[in-house]
């Protein structure tokens, strides 16, 4: 049971975090793009929603709103079932995937941006892809994490005894 809280725990810590990053998106709308961007960019602006942190902030809001639903539903199950899922692996992966997610794309941008100029407003493959991928990295790692706890709250409702009803209960009997 202490897994799942501290699941549902983490969960709402990202979310709320998430919402917080939220402001330095807002911010980047007010201000504005910090380069000049070009014709491909303004092409393809409705995929990017025009600032670079839109997909590092959706990642940890949607992973901290899924770490809350396997940690309630493990909760959930452990009560109905008098047993514990074990699950302090799947929650460590869950944590440093989103904590990655968050640090590759939100601060790591500034660190991308020093080493590929505008590497997100211009075209620069090399820049924009081994940002991306390295995102992509992190989000595996959270991936793998809540596959592993999915299984553990698989198991665990399976475990639940269901009610055992007769046909002549369930009104069924002729």
């Amino acid at each position: 049971m202490s897994t799942g809280a501290r699941f549902t725990k983490w969960g709402l810590g990202f979310f709320v975090f998430g919402v917080f990053l939220t402001f330095g998106v807002i911010g980047h709308y007010c201000v504005g793009a910090s380069a000049d961007v070009g014709e491909l960019f303004r092409r393809n602006v409705t995929l990017w929603w025009a600032c670079p942190w839109t997909l590092s902030v959706a990642i940890v809001q949607g992973g901290g709103l899924g770490m809350v639903v396997f940690g309630l539903s493990s909760l959930v199950a452990g009560r109905k079932s008098g047993g514990e899922g074990r699950g302090s692996l799947p929650l460590t992966l869950c944590i440093l995937g989103l904590l990655g997610v968050f640090a590759i794309g939100y601060p790591g941008y500034f660190v991308f941006n020093s080493i590929w100029p505008d590497f997100y407003y211009r075209y620069d493959p090399v820049g924009k892809n081994t940002w991306l991928l390295g995102q992509a990295f992190f989000f595996a790692i959270y991936f793998v994490g809540i596959v592993l706890s999915f299984n553990i709250v698989r198991r665990a409702l399976d475990a639940v005894p269901g009610p055992s009803v007769t046909i002549a209960e369930s009104g069924e009997a002729s």
